[in-house]
């Protein structure tokens, strides 16, 4: 793997800062990238979906009864 030096010694900075091993930090920042990637994904292709098939008047309102909006609001307050 090869790293810049400019990103190695910000990467040793931080790793310094946080007690860590540089292969820890990387190993950290590997798996929340994937992880990033992930996300992004999933939200492509939820978008997607709803773009493929957007959501028809009255599609949901069987569901207007149980909403409870106001216990929703008055949570953390």
């Amino acid at each position: 793997m090869t790293i810049d030096e400019p990103m190695l010694g910000e990467v040793e900075r931080v790793t310094l800062q946080l007690g860590i091993t540089r292969s820890a930090f990387i190993r950290h920042a590997i798996r929340l990238a994937l992880k990033q990637q992930k996300t992004s994904l999933m939200e492509r292709t939820h978008r997607e979906g709803w773009a493929t098939k957007p959501v028809e008047a009255g599609e949901f309102d069987i569901w207007e009864t149980e909403q409870e909006w106001e216990n929703l609001l008055s949570v953390g307050r």
